[in-house]
């Protein structure tokens, strides 16, 4: 069972939810104002720091200038690292057997109760044992820093290329942010951990813009991801062009001079440096928490039905943690757990309500039920698919459920169910550095490093 601590706090936690939903309920709002908010003023705020000083580095950007869409930059240290040499045998690694877990990573694998499918875990995965930690004499060459931005600057000969998370944070719909304290240390483990760019979505919340605001922005980040990735590639060729010698114009000056008014036209400034210099959108992951993970699940679909439209940008898979599923034919989870922690049925209701327009309020709604008739698309076109589930959340087993039908058609979607754990148990602000928050973060890890994420879009993609 969960401790007094969790159960004092949870008590406190859900009394104060209440009490917010409800007034947000009973306050009229101008709901015709694309612009909306991101962020409630009782929220903790992280303030980014684009300097490695945790291993981290962070930055923010707003990405849409109709509306609040914003997002949060992680960029690990590792980044700096030189480029790995690549293997003279380019066939993928093949997934070893979970017999082969070590010795160190068996004892935080205890913290989970049970898992379903196929989870392997890679023979290679222990910590780098050394990381940069101090920049030393080539800092300047590292870091171009001058009095207006005192941030990271990549430069040419610098070019770790890195999977990027796309991360919708939690919150029932209401609350939360990408910036707040509790999703900035998150994210900054998930970076450090999975060695990958994290790009936190800060999407707008319920009830000032309902459904579907908050899918629209997470799809629109993606879409982002790839005009960023082909302005990269247009500012590459330009500058490949420049060089050159000899009295003849080469085949790369002429690429660079069709592509120059490209560039020229948006400016430099629109290309964003970090993920241009390391970030790798053909491996794209998507990571949602609680009804982030309904966003997550979503854009994944809509990335499949797009398939080739998305290139350079491949969703090759998606985390899905305690996902905000319900139904209006309620399973064994929802009537034995209804009023579970932090987050009960009731309390979920209210949220929803506030979420979904009036003439379109249903349990069943597509992005409410994963498991109704003719969502699409068809679930063997979906991408490998892990998700995290608590043994006192009320929410769990319509999640097994989904991941038990995407197991079916032979996607590969094993479940980890942690003993003893509720609803944001690896997410919420007094828990994230519980030993069970960080088990999860770390299998999540193991997960994502178990496979090289080659390009699968000719697996799962329609087109």
């Amino acid at each position: 069972m969960p401790s007094v601590a969790v159960k004092l706090y949870s008590v406190f936690f859900k009394f104060l939810l209440k009490h917010r939903l409800q007034n947000r309920i009973q306050t009229p709002l101008d709901e015709s104002n694309p612009f909306g908010v991101t962020s409630r003023p009782e929220e903790s705020v992280a303030a980014p720091n684009p300097s490695f000083a945790d291993g981290v580095a962070t930055k923010d950007i707003h990405i849409d200038s109709f509306t609040s869409l914003s997002i949060r930059i992680f960029l690990p240290e590792s980044a700096l690292n030189p480029p790995e040499p690549k293997p003279i045998d380019s066939k993928p690694r093949p997934r070893s057997n979970s017999k082969n877990v070590e010795p160190e990573q068996t004892e935080k694998l205890s913290f989970r109760r049970n898992s379903y499918g196929s989870f392997n875990v890679g023979a290679d995965t222990k910590r780098e044992e050394s990381r940069r930690s101090s920049y030393g004499s080539d800092m300047d060459a590292l870091n171009l820093r001058s009095d207006v931005y005192r941030g990271y600057a990549p430069v040419d000969s610098n070019r770790r290329k890195l999977p990027v998370i796309l991360q919708f944070h939690g919150g029932g719909w209401v609350s939360g942010s990408n910036d707040s304290v509790a999703n900035d240390y998150f994210c900054r483990r998930i970076s450090r951990l999975c060695d990958v760019i994290v790009v936190a979505v800060g999407y707008r919340l319920a009830p000032e813009n309902r459904y579907p605001a908050a899918f629209d922005d997470g799809l629109k980040v993606l879409n982002w991801l790839g005009k960023q990735a082909n302005l990269a590639e247009c500012s590459k060729s330009m500058g490949s062009g420049r060089g050159g010698g000899g009295g003849g114009v080469s085949v790369e000056s002429k690429k660079g001079d069709g592509n120059r008014h490209i560039v020229d036209a948006f400016g430099a400034s629109m290309v964003e440096p970090w993920l241009a210099a390391h970030g790798d959108p053909s491996r794209c992951v998507l990571l949602g928490v609680s009804c982030g993970a309904n966003i997550a699940d979503y854009v994944a679909r809509k990335a499949v039905e797009a398939g080739r439209l998305l290139d350079p940008v491949k969703v090759v898979a998606q985390v899905l943690m305690y996902p905000f599923f319900i139904g209006s034919v309620p399973t064994h989870s929802e009537i034995k757990l209804a009023n579970s922690y932090f987050y009960d049925k009731a309390m979920c209701m209210l949220a929803w309500k506030l979420f979904l327009p009036e003439e379109e309020f249903s349990l069943d709604h597509p992005v409410a039920n994963p498991l109704i008739e003719g969502r699409g698309p068809p679930l063997k076109f979906m991408p490998p698919t892990l998700t995290v589930v608590a043994e006192h959340d009320w929410m769990r087993d319509r999640a097994i459920a989904y991941s038990e039908e995407l197991r079916k058609v032979n996607v590969d979607a094993p479940v980890l169910e942690y003993k003893d754990a509720v609803h944001e148990f690896a997410t919420l602000d007094m828990l994230l550095k519980t030993p069970q928050a960080q088990a999860c973060a770390e299998d999540i890890a193991i997960w994502q490093k178990s496979d090289e994420f080659p390009n699968k879009c000719d697996v799962f993609c329609l087109s």
